[in-house]
């Protein structure tokens, strides 16, 4: 049986993330379940889990990750940190082309490093394997409220990132009481589920699109809208879920009664740039419109909520927009509108959210890495090779890789 060698990898991409893809007890869980790998942890002063977490369950710290044949991550690793002729495993954002990222990709293939990406990690359904989707929604939820209590003065929660863990994180929101407002989720995925948890664990009524948009309730009620409850096909025929994926083009949006009726907007959808907008900035300028507040989520910048100007960050989450103008404002202005746009939530609750990938990542893709892969599901997810090329499923970045 082929031996392993695998290192944790430090993160250091700026601003720095303090999740980890292996935590200190599934690193164990990892070892007792493949007696082919050994685990070496490369020191950071950053990470959500300390040293001394690694230390006290035996697992060795050890600097210089050389050694390794297998180097795990979070996010991009930066250029300069690379050690060639390794297979590594994080999510690089090269694979869209994202210009960013060109450099890193040109650097893999100069160091002829193995690139196994998670975003293509999958099933043989083309379903993906490893996510932090889920704690995108969570903690987007979570800013929603903490900013609805921010704007209104109702009540006090600690931010998201200043809680050790989930249990910490879900007595905050025990302080919560909310008005009779509503509250609406866009997707139906990962991150539209997670989201659905916090508003759940408020007791928050959940009620159909339909009730949502036609009835007045003496409670604070939230509804969940998939693409067939916001776009429609041009030519009048049935909505068809594989057909808007593949020809966005051919729907218009029907999302505008909503923005009448919603005070908190939750985004957690997918947007292709060819579908259909949510909303223009002429529709933000109407006397009816409602939002007071939206955590978007998916975080599509000029994409289709116009108040999304930029990303925010874990530091700073909130920032203002003035529909007259179509601007940035002071995010707490009741004459406009405070929006939400951190573009790496999981970052927030670290801990929690690694264990969950973490888990993932042991269950489903361990296997095929440290063993046989029938389904080729580490094949599917590898942009690059040890000889220092694309490989075939991703020879479409050849240009991009050169410039072009």
């Amino acid at each position: 049986m082929e031996k392993y060698k695998v290192g944790i990898l430090r993160e250091t991409k700026t601003p720095p993330d303090r999740r980890v893809a292996i935590p200190p007890k599934q690193a164990v869980e990892l070892l007792k379940k493949f007696q082919n790998v050994e685990i070496f942890v490369q020191p950071s002063d950053i990470r959500a889990y300390s040293d001394q977490e690694y230390k006290e369950l035996g697992l060795s710290l050890q600097e210089d990750l050389t050694n390794c044949d297998i180097l795990i991550g979070v996010k991009e690793v930066k250029i300069s940190a690379l050690i060639p002729n390794k297979t590594y495993m994080f999510f690089s954002h090269t694979a869209k082309k994202q210009v960013y990222n060109r450099n890193l990709l040109q650097a893999i293939i100069a160091n002829k490093i193995k690139l196994i990406d998670y975003e293509y990690l999958t099933d043989i359904q083309g379903i993906r394997l490893v996510a932090f989707g889920r704690w995108a929604g969570i903690i987007g939820a979570y800013n929603a409220i903490l900013g609805y209590g921010i704007r209104t003065g109702m009540y006090q929660i600690q931010r998201a990132h200043e809680c050790h863990d989930m249990d910490e994180f879900f007595a905050e929101l025990d302080k919560v009481k909310l008005p009779n407002l509503k509250l609406l989720i866009s997707g139906g995925g990962r991150v539209a589920h997670g989201a659905m948890e916090v508003l759940d664990h408020l007791d928050i009524k959940k009620v159909s699109p339909q009730d949502f948009l036609r009835n007045s309730y003496d409670q604070p009620v939230y509804a969940q809208i998939d693409p067939w409850h916001y776009v429609r096909r041009k030519d009048g025929d049935q909505f068809d879920l594989e057909h808007f994926a593949k020809h966005p083009v051919e729907y218009e949006s029907t999302f505008l009664p909503f923005s009448k009726v919603t005070d908190v907007f939750i985004a957690c959808h997918f947007w292709d740039p060819q579908s259909p907008v949510f909303m223009t900035l002429e529709d933000m300028q109407a006397p009816d419109f409602k939002m007071k507040l939206i955590a978007d989520v998916s975080c599509d910048v000029h994409g289709p909520i116009p108040s999304t100007l930029r990303a925010s960050t874990i530091n700073e989450p909130f920032y203002g927009f003035d529909p007259k103008s179509g601007k940035e404002s002071d995010a707490f202005d009741k004459n406009n509108i405070t929006i939400m746009a951190v573009d790496n939530l999981p970052g927030e609750a670290p801990r929690n959210a690694s264990i969950s990938f973490a888990n993932d990542l042991i269950d489903k893709v361990m296997p095929s890495l440290f063993g046989n892969d029938p389904e080729d599901i580490i094949k599917r997810a590898s942009i690059t090779s040890l000889e220092g090329n694309l490989t075939e499923r991703f020879s479409y970045l050849e240009n991009f890789l050169a410039g072009k």
